[in-house]
């Protein structure tokens, strides 16, 4: 099936840049960013730094590795973070916390991605300053919004009592905000309400905001002097970065707002699933662009319904034999969610 006609909802990193990017990309001034020299990267930095009220940035190739740099600046081998159980950086990073900083991870289980107070504030009472027979519990990790479960938005009423816990007991706040953007589409705040609950932010230029790859990572200078050094470990200390980094500018100026849109898309997908009596889904949680549910008595399961409604032109991702995941983005339109509704219409099994 040509390209023109697949509805990719399999994920908001599918998208392709926009034609102001690739001119952009084109015309970028280019230095060596490994010599610091860049002056596209230098911008970008700078640019994203005032957006998050942070005092400096770098820019590396991935989120991922916008998360990990982070867990090597902030921590030593055999200190401890408390993370979400369902969170990216534990579940989707490759290990990365334990494998490159040394750090273990004591994952906390959470109602739509929030870690409850009560619970994290039994977790860290239970936390002995000094004693040499437990693990130093150094840094506390949220993800904004959350992808696991289903594009959730953490409230600042939520991250600030977070930030408060995390500064009676002298901890550091990480904020994976892969999708922060979404977030801050979704509930109208600015980018640096977000920076001031966090003492270092992710954010992903390559997701909703459709640049071809590249994060950034923020926070204090002496903070991101030591995640350059991470990256550099990492191999993630590129040259002409400034390619990259001129279709990422071109993401933060142009990309955040119509983000709404993707949204929008997003309620009108889950609404039309939950008219199937086969497919479990609460349209009301859709609060940004990823749409969770469960499906019931397909043959063969989720994988075998994804692989069917590919072969319709819609494309999908299978978590479990019975989850499946869908999320909106700049190069799906109101045309791909109703190709997508009448895909699933026609896979309706004989017993629903």
């Amino acid at each position: 099936m040509p390209t023109e006609t697949l509805a990719d909802f399999r994920s908001d990193t599918v998208t392709r840049p926009t034609p102001e990017m690739y001119e952009a990309m084109a015309r970028a001034e280019l230095g060596d960013d490994v010599l610091g020299d860049d002056p596209t990267v230098k911008a970008l930095e700078a640019e994203a730094a005032v957006r998050f009220g942070k005092e400096a940035a770098v820019f590396v190739p991935s989120g991922t590795m916008a998360n990990q740099a982070a867990m090597m600046a902030w921590l030593r081998p055999g200190d401890e973070v408390l993370c979400e159980a369902a969170s990216h950086v534990f579940n989707f990073e490759g290990g990365g916390m334990a494998r490159l900083a040394g750090a273990q991870a004591r994952q906390i289980p959470g109602v739509r991605g929030q870690m409850p107070i009560a619970l994290l504030e039994e977790t860290l009472a239970a936390i002995r300053p000094g004693n040499e027979h437990q693990p130093r519990t150094r840094l506390v990790a949220v993800e904004n919004t959350h992808n696991l479960a289903g594009g959730a938005v953490l409230a600042c009423d939520y991250l600030e009592r977070v930030r408060a816990l995390a500064d009676e007991r002298g901890l550091v706040v990480h904020l994976d905000g892969a999708r922060i953007f979404n977030a801050a589409v979704a509930t109208g705040t600015p980018l640096a309400r977000y920076g001031a609950l966090a003492d270092s932010v992710s954010c992903c230029l390559s997701k909703g905001l459709s640049a071809p790859a590249g994060s950034l990572l923020l926070g204090p200078v002496a903070f991101i002097a030591e995640a350059r050094r991470a990256r550099k470990v990492l191999g993630g200390a590129m040259r002409q970065s400034g390619i990259l980094a001129a279709a990422g500018r071109v993401a933060l100026a142009t990309m955040i707002e119509r983000l709404a849109d993707d949204h929008r898309r997003a309620r009108a997908l889950a609404a039309g699933l939950a008219e199937l009596d086969w497919i479990d889904i609460d349209p009301g949680a859709v609060e940004t662009n990823i749409v969770r549910f469960a499906i019931r008595g397909y043959p063969g399961g989720a994988h075998a319904l994804q692989a069917a409604l590919a072969a319709r032109g819609v494309r999908t991702i299978a978590f479990s034999p019975t989850r499946m995941r869908m999320v909106t983005h700049k190069d799906v339109g109101d045309e791909h969610v109703a190709m997508a509704l009448t895909a699933f219409r026609g896979e309706t099994p004989a017993a629903a």
